[in-house]
């Protein structure tokens, strides 16, 4: 019988062949399950080892009965689905996978920021029904020259950088963790949120949600873009405040959108930005490629591997957790 017991607390792939390979490696047994409510997940986790984590929140009150964990895995670079505060306290390690999908986020950041400037989708949409003229889509003007504003600048922003630069576009950057020096090679601009939103004809989002980012964008910010802006949101949608949005683009105040997340999803048939021709909704999709999820899949479960033979995690998220455990350096 295996020494340690790992549950994949939810999940959306066909199968879990990946993390199977890696956990097999290592005598691991990996058991799946598909939790929605803290009651799940206690029932199933209590006795896990480790756990590999998708959508379902981890509570602190889940986290109070994990008698055996050592370490949660999040599938993904953003961590908002675990109570870190909770997690530290009880001495578990909590890791994630920082640096897959930079290309295909950027790439898709870059795609919606496209159709939306080019007004693709508008005018697909209008061909399709019939309607061939150009001039719906005005006004549409040259990139070269215009100001993409990227808020927050880690891996993937960085990555959307360098792909945009080609373009011609002026590069502005908020990142209050950053100075201009660190932007300077990416032919950036640091400056703060205000003054980018003021200035930028594009806005590409890429902070993490936090409790000190959640509606960074709201009414007020949203009131400072130019009216012929368009926002582009390929993070977390919590980080735009929805209704502020909805607002500001049945008002004109903005141009357009294209988003990748939502503060809801999926999206409820009710709302009014799936009504709206000037923006682009897809379903949480930008970091997907074949090559993407086999990577992000593998990772975490080498993370949760890491932990459980007594090493710290290369992708370790709460430093902090350092002064509660004893691990190993990876040599």
């Amino acid at each position: 019988m295996s020494q340690f017991k790992v549950v994949v607390t939810d999940y959306e792939y066909g199968n879990l062949k990946y993390e199977e390979e890696v956990l097999a490696r290592a005598g691991i047994t990996l058991v799946p399950a598909q939790c929605r409510t803290e009651e799940e997940l206690i029932a199933a986790c209590k006795d896990a080892h480790g756990l590999l984590n998708q959508y379902a929140q981890i509570t602190r009150r889940v986290i109070e009965a994990l008698d055996n964990c050592k370490v949660i895995a999040r599938y993904g670079v953003g961590v908002n689905t675990i109570d870190l505060a909770a997690a530290t306290e009880k001495g578990i390690c909590v890791v994630n996978v920082p640096d897959y999908c930079m290309d295909e986020v950027s790439d898709h950041a870059l795609a919606l920021l496209l159709a939306c400037a080019r007004k693709v989708v508008l005018l697909n949409n209008s061909v399709k029904a019939g309607t061939w003229d150009y001039k719906i889509s005005r006004p549409i003007s040259r990139l070269r020259g215009q100001t993409l504003g990227i808020v927050g600048f880690g891996r993937i922003p960085r990555t959307l950088a360098e792909k945009a630069k080609p373009f011609g576009f002026h590069l502005l950057v908020y990142d209050p963790y950053l100075t201009q020096a660190d932007v300077e090679p990416y032919g950036a601009t640091l400056v703060e949120l205000e003054e980018l939103l003021a200035k930028s004809d594009f806005v590409s989002v890429h902070a993490p949600l936090t409790p000190e980012t959640y509606h960074l964008i709201g009414e007020k910010e949203l009131g400072l873009m130019k009216p012929s802006a368009f926002i582009i949101n390929t993070s977390r949608g919590p980080v735009i405040d929805e209704k502020a949005l909805i607002k500001a683009l049945q008002e004109g105040r903005i141009a357009g959108a294209g988003l990748d997340v939502l503060e809801e999803e999926p999206a409820p048939r009710d709302n009014p930005l799936l009504t709206m021709d000037n923006v682009i909704i897809n379903p949480h999709v930008a970091w997907y490629s074949e090559q993407a999820e086999i990577e992000l899949r593998t990772k975490a479960a080498q993370g949760v591997v890491e932990v459980l033979q007594g090493y710290y995690p290369r992708n370790l998220v709460n430093k902090e957790v350092k002064d509660k455990v004893h691990l190993k350096r990876l040599p």
